[in-house]
This record gives structure tokens, sequence and C-alpha cells, in this order.
């Protein structure tokens, strides 16, 4: 099994077609089943506007593959990854220009909201047709995100669910470290990475976030960013610049949430 992306040879440098934006499209398969990645190929050969630059059978041949080849898409497998919302995240924090098509065994409601929330452009399926594929290609090199009819309903379904649950909320009032880790999840920060930023332990994180959660009436990330956005809840909180140092090699300050003595109020 080869250690490194495979480029596809042929197609790549020839005379670009007429018409579109008079560029091929150029694609990366990143997909665990070789005969997958040759169904798509042969798919893809037949259209004048799509070229297959590079492919990849892992999830580190991935990451060389966006870095080594001038790419406009990804068609990235989920199953590459043992957290694929994390790995998108990755590869989009790494390759701020690399437009997404993730494609997954099955349809999934939570799996495609999270991953459209964290920049993906596109979910489609392994059954999906050939033609809504190509289709699909084609929005997303123009920088438009495709959904079916069925991840569009999900992300409508999902949008109007925390406008009714925002409309019946009073103004709710975080407290500063609240406000603080709120405005890091809506950077798509995991918790490790804002216990790192905050200085503290990603317990406390977890703490603080159930609390925020009943405080605001959302059930998770995806409808904590969505209220967050849709009402300023972060506008003007501060960022910090750097983990915080325990002086004299003390324990980090904070009190879990979960904690009876907390200092903080909970509504």
């Amino acid at each position: 099994m080869a250690s490194s992306p495979m480029q596809v040879e042929g197609n790549v440098g020839q005379p670009q077609p007429e018409g579109g934006h008079g560029q091929y499209i150029r694609v990366i398969l990143a997909d665990t089943q070789a005969i997958f990645r040759a169904g798509l190929r042969k798919i893809f050969a037949v259209e004048d506007d799509v070229r297959v630059v590079g492919q990849a059978e892992t999830l580190s041949q991935a990451f060389s593959a966006a870095q080594k080849f001038a790419t406009d898409v990804m068609l990235f497998e989920a199953a590459l990854a043992p957290n694929p919302i994390e790995a998108v995240s990755d590869l989009l924090r790494q390759n701020p220009n690399l437009r997404l098509v993730v494609v997954t065994a099955e349809p999934e409601e939570e799996l495609t909201l999270e991953l459209f929330r964290r920049g993906a452009y596109a979910i489609v399926s392994r059954e999906v047709e050939p033609e809504l594929l190509v289709d699909c290609l084609r929005k997303v090199a123009k920088g438009e995100p495709w959904l079916d009819s069925r991840g569009t309903q999900w992300v409508l379904e999902a949008y109007r669910t925390q406008n009714t649950r925002a409309a019946a909320r009073t103004k709710v009032q975080l407290t500063p470290k609240e406000s603080l880790i709120v405005s890091c999840v809506t950077q798509g920060m995991k918790n490790k990475e804002i216990a790192l930023r905050v200085g503290t332990t990603e317990q406390v994180v977890k703490n603080y976030l159930r609390k925020v959660y009943d405080k605001l009436g959302v059930a998770d990330r995806l409808e904590l960013a969505l209220y967050c956005l849709n009402n300023r809840v972060v506008d003007g909180a501060v960022k910090p610049a750097s983990p915080a140092q325990p002086a004299n090699g003390a324990s980090a300050t904070d009190v879990p949430v979960a904690a009876t003595a907390s200092p903080e109020t909970t509504h």
C-alpha cells in the first residue's frame, strides 16, 4: 500500500475547456475503498470540466494531498477518520481555501448538521446518483453550499427550532467566564483547546457548557453557535491571548459548575 497520496495520471495540465470559469474543477478523492475511487474516476472522466488530480486512502494521505496538489474540491470519506467532525475542522484550518464534500455511509442528521457547521460545503451519501454528485461538485467549486432535499430540511428545521427557542427566551446574561468559553466555541475550538486558552481543565469547560446550555435553552454546540450568532451574545467578549499560568504551582481556581459551592449563579 502506498504511503503517500497518488497523483492521477492523464488530464492534468491539458488545455482548459471553454466556458464556465475557464478552468477545470480539480478534485482530490480521499476514500478508503479503491473500487469506489475508481468508480468516481470513471464518472468524472466523461465530464469536460472535472479532473481528478490526486487520491488518498488514509487520513494522513488526505492531509498530505491537500498540501501537495493544487485543488478546488476534496471528496472526503467520513470513515477515513475516527472523528470526522474534528478531521474536517483540522483539514480546513490547515487549508482554508479547500472546499470539502464529505461522503457518509448513510444520511445522518446530527452528523450532517455538525459537518455543515464546521465548514463542509456539502454532505452526500455513498448512494448519491452520479448526476447529482457532478452537480454538487460544480456548485461547490463556485463557492455554493450543496445539500440534498433531506439535508436541507434538517438544516432548516434546526434553524427554525433554534429561532423558536430564542423567541421564547428573555434576555440572558452570561458571566465573563461563560462568555469567554462560548466565544471559543463559536470559533470552532475543542474543549481541550478551550481549557488551554482559558487556563483550566476540560472537565471545568464541560461543566460551564452544560450551565450555558441550560441558561440559553440550547441542546448542543450547533444550537449554541447559531443562537450566539443570531443574538450577538458574545460581542465584546474578552479573548485571552494565552493560557493562564497558575502562580506558585497552584491549581486552576475554576470551581466546577456541578459543585454546590459554585460562586456563580445558574440563571
